[in-house]
């Protein structure tokens, strides 16, 4: 019986940590970021974040208010910053291992819009 309970424990805590591989949780997004040639004060929510993800992302059926889709909003400000630092947004749009590719069924954001987004997490998520 102790036996079995053991051969069981091992079972259990392989596929534990097997499915904690599933995400790129190691990879910072942000941390990495060449931010140089980008300018923090300018890259903010209001002046340049928002008009991407309106146009890539808060699009209708997507992660606009009404549809929320994966139970994310990126139509505000406090919606946005908050879905980036909880989600794995990042790892989406960088076509990370194991996150759902993004913006669904089109082509990965051009390597110049990520940065943008990725520039804006490093410096905070300013508004």
């Amino acid at each position: 019986m102790k036996r079995n309970f053991l051969k069981f424990s091992l079972i259990i805590t392989l596929i534990a940590l097997l499915g904690n591989c599933a995400k790129d949780n190691s990879t910072d997004y942000p941390e990495q970021a060449d931010c140089t040639g980008i300018d923090a004060s300018a890259n903010t929510y209001t002046n340049s974040i928002k008009a991407i993800l309106d146009a890539q992302c808060a699009t209708s059926g997507c992660h606009d208010a009404l549809t929320q889709s994966e139970n994310i909003n990126l139509t505000t400000f406090a919606s946005s910053k908050s879905a980036f630092q909880n989600t794995n947004c990042l790892c989406s749009i960088h076509h990370g291992s194991g996150c759902k590719p993004m913006p669904d069924g089109s082509a990965q954001l051009s390597d110049a819009i990520i940065q943008k987004i990725d520039c804006w997490a490093k410096n905070g998520y300013q508004q």
